[in-house]
């Protein structure tokens, strides 16, 4: 029990370095931020880690990513944004009882609309935008299918590996 632990947090800790490596060091830059790929590693936390780990690896990360980035002000959102993603990408994995394609899409497509909504949210309340924040919907959107596209893509390479898919049955 107790290496099964130790094996999670390092799981964990390494998640939460590959998703603000994927955020920070990937990115392409645009007029309202940058794309990147760490909504893959977001999901792909979700989806191998559960709940509790993939949440904490998920949010750690891409909160860090945004203070190294510059971006400290939207770490706290960050943080509850991609937490929510990961455990509603696990929790809808686990309740469509499959690892195939559509369960995975379906889960996404859920992971991502909270990113959306919740950035939506943030900047017009909490960062008083307000209607103008609905500017950065699309560019969030485009994030979302770039970052579950690509979640699905290594989740294929996860699972037909022995070694990998192994390491990750609970």
């Amino acid at each position: 029990m107790k290496q099964k632990n130790t094996i999670r947090i390092v799981s964990a800790a390494l998640f939460a370095a590959i998703v603000c490596i994927a955020t920070f060091v990937v990115k392409i830059p645009t007029p309202q931020g940058f794309y990147n790929l760490g909504d893959c590693f977001v999901i792909l936390c979700g989806w191998y880690l559960g709940p509790v780990y993939g949440t904490l690896a998920a949010g750690i990360g891409s909160a860090l990513a945004d203070v190294i980035s510059g971006y400290a002000q939207y770490a706290p959102a960050t943080f509850v944004i991609k937490a929510l993603m990961a455990v509603a990408a696990y929790f809808i994995l686990k309740a469509l009882k499959s690892k195939k394609f559509l369960s995975k899409f379906t889960s996404g497509i859920a992971a991502e609309a909270i990113m959306i909504l919740g950035y939506f949210a943030y900047e017009s309340v909490i960062l008083s935008y307000g209607f103008a924040a609905a500017s950065n919907v699309l560019f969030n959107a485009v994030q979302g299918v770039v970052g579950l596209a690509a979640a699905i893509a290594v989740s294929a390479v996860i699972d037909r590996s022995k070694t990998l898919s192994s390491f990750f049955k609970r």
